[in-house]
């Protein structure tokens, strides 16, 4: 016995309407898009020292505290060297840097810094204070070039964390 079959005719795919939409929406999101630049800072941590070390005066230990009411700038050999207060509710940045270029000037063959900060110190003062240690900005010279130079101070930063303040009653 004969057994009949149907013919389905074959179907073609209409892709038009598919390539119009990708058409459009390929460039609007690519105007669209935030292309973010990354940058990254080489740290170190502070090493973990298994004896007592060789303590020299003539070495520089330079340390830099963040407080929330202040910036302590110390060298772990000799002590706080000097504490600089807030202005208007804001850290001091100038001061800091201003105070790292004459400790740079004593110290010329210093290269490390180490930053501590208490854990609820924000992300973008911390960032502030390390790229205020690291280098330093001068103006440019009415003469030559507008170009900016950028002078190292201590470029070697490790970070840490603050140690807790003694509570005075």
């Amino acid at each position: 016995m004969r057994t009949r079959r149907l013919r389905k005719p074959v179907a073609h795919l209409e892709v038009t309407a598919f390539i119009n939409v990708i058409v459009v929406l390929v460039p609007f999101l690519l105007s669209t898009a935030v292309f973010t630049r990354l940058s990254v800072m080489d740290l170190t941590l502070p090493t973990q020292s298994s004896g007592v070390e060789q303590l020299k005066v003539e070495d520089l230990k330079l340390e830099v505290v963040i407080r929330p009411d202040s910036l302590e700038v110390g060298d772990r050999i000799g002590g706080l060297i000097q504490r600089i207060a807030q202005v208007d509710k804001h850290h001091d940045l100038t001061a800091l840097s201003n105070l790292m270029q004459q400790i740079k000037l004593k110290f010329p063959e210093a290269t490390a810094v180490t930053v501590l900060a208490q854990p609820d110190t924000p992300y973008d003062l911390l960032i502030q204070v390390m790229d205020g240690v690291r280098e330093v900005a001068p103006l440019p010279h009415s003469g030559s070039s507008s170009k900016i130079e950028r002078v190292k101070l201590f470029p070697d930063v490790s970070i840490g964390d603050a140690p807790v303040r003694a509570i005075k009653k």
